[in-house]
């Protein structure tokens, strides 16, 4: 019998939570999770990926067909309200509630209603909202609590024209015009989203270039399509007050511009779910934005606890995060050797879509490693024509004497489903990871995937190589 109440104990039920808690019970050991929601799934299931991805969706279909030349003659343009679109956001959350606690059923995982602070190293108290609190002991605690929007004290979020991206999913109205302070991926996936829906959009970026990890032609080629689509980027802004009365929002920027809005939507950073936790019981500190430090195998500085997901910081994706929990829960039932998540593919679900794996062109000059690159536009592609989406590109890197692929960058429909394609032959062995794989294999025609042969060819034939054919 354990002298613990649990042999491994999870606060959080997002995806490294879950993550985290069915890899303890699929090895023999008993698990249960603490949660401070009514019901499982965390905030990527209630207030971010889920709920803005089922929006955009809406959205983009919404896109299609009032820009379909077969309905534009017989059909004048649909117009929906933003809080209509949320609903389909609704429906799906749902769906993802109800599998998941099949999840947690199945796998006789106890759920623990309340808000978890540290006692000691092994023991956590749960509050209730009866306000009875009730301890749990553990032999491993994992702390998966996630993130939440940063907000500056000197804004107030209280204001009803004043929101970040937990509350916007509560907006009953379909505002004129949006300013959206912070241009990371959270605010211009929502840049999209409101400008695919008519509604003027301002986006103050505080850096000199959208999203500057990605590769430039890419980040190019995003802030293209927004301005296309009718959104005002302003780079290098920083606001120094914003003013909210019943009529609409004012952000004040140390430029000196006053810009102005029937809303505001800030985007500018997150912040981890610790502040509840008591970590000064267990020795454990928080960094100034709430992230909590581990090793490579997810332990903080108290030997039995651990943490996965948005609560250590980067990369901060529900992807990463599923690796992370499991990862942390083998780290904790006492696996000498773990899988780090330290390689992942970004995914960015703005309009059209982002994604890539990889250097990037930017990186490999700076670490002088020679490249070449090889380009397949989808409006050259039968399946993009057919599909009437032709906005995009597949970008290949790789090695002009090795032939090794180096990076792969992809914009356009559907870019988070074809980049798994590339990541795979990346990653294998042997010399497998090289270009020639696209040249030597067959691809369905017509097929979004047959840019990875079209983009193959293109980079090859740059070289000075005997013809391809």
């Amino acid at each position: 019998m354990s002298q613990y109440d649990v042999d491994v104990l999870v606060i959080g039920a997002g995806p490294a939570g879950e993550g985290a808690a069915l890899n303890a019970a699929k090895h023999g050991l008993n698990a249960a999770i603490i949660h401070n929601r009514p019901q499982v799934g965390g905030a990527c299931t209630h207030l971010g990926t889920i709920p803005s991805k089922s929006l955009r969706n809406s959205v983009q279909n919404l896109m299609k067909f009032n820009n379909n030349p077969s309905f534009k003659e017989v059909v004048d343009p649909i117009a929906v309200s933003f809080p209509k679109l949320l609903a389909n956001a609704q429906d799906v959350i749902r769906k993802q509630v109800k599998m998941r606690a099949k999840f947690y059923q199945r796998n006789r995982i106890d759920l623990y209603h309340g808000t978890a602070s540290f006692v000691d190293a092994h023991t956590v108290s749960v509050l209730q909202e009866d306000g009875a609190r009730i301890p749990i002991s553990a032999g491993s605690i994992i702390i998966a609590t996630g993130s939440s929007p940063f907000r500056p004290d000197d804004i107030d979020f209280q204001h009803p024209r004043i929101y970040d991206s937990d509350t916007l999913l509560h907006m009953q109205h379909t505002p004129r015009k949006v300013l959206i302070y912070g241009a990371g991926v959270i605010g211009c996936e929502y840049a999209s989203i409101f400008s695919g829906i008519g509604t003027k959009v301002d986006l103050i970026n505080t850096r000199d270039q959208l999203l500057e990890f990605l590769d430039d032609e890419i980040s190019d080629a995003l802030s293209y399509h927004l301005r296309d689509h009718g959104v005002m980027i302003r780079h290098n802004e920083h606001y120094t007050r914003v003013e909210a009365d019943d009529h609409g929002v004012a952000l004040h920027l140390e430029s000196g511009k006053v810009l102005h809005g029937d809303c505001l939507l800030w985007c500018n950073g997150r912040t981890g779910n610790s502040a509840s936790l008591n970590l000064s019981a267990i020795g454990v500190s928080a960094n100034s934005r709430g992230y909590v430090e581990v090793d490579g195998h997810y332990r903080t500085t108290c030997p039995s606890v651990y943490a996965a997901g948005d609560i250590i910081g980067w990369p901060s994706l529900a992807s990463a995060a599923y690796n992370q929990g499991r990862a942390a829960s083998a780290s904790a039932r006492g696996k000498a050797h773990c899988h780090h998540v330290d390689d992942v593919p970004t995914g960015i679900y703005t309009i059209p879509e982002i994604s890539s794996v990889g250097m990037t062109e930017r990186t490999l000059t700076e670490k002088k490693i020679p490249y070449e690159v090889g380009r397949a536009f989808f409006k050259e592609t039968a399946r993009g024509q057919i599909s009437g989406d032709e906005v995009g590109m597949l970008k290949i890197l790789f090695h002009p004497q090795t032939m090794e692929i180096l990076g792969i960058h992809c914009f356009g429909a559907e870019a988070t489903e074809i980049i798994h394609i590339g990541q795979a032959i990346m990653k294998q062995g042997n010399g497998g990871n090289t270009i020639r794989y696209f040249l030597d294999n067959t691809f369905n025609y017509p097929t979004m995937a047959e840019a990875y042969r079209i983009a193959a060819l293109n980079g090859i034939n740059r070289l000075d190589l005997p013809s391809e054919g």
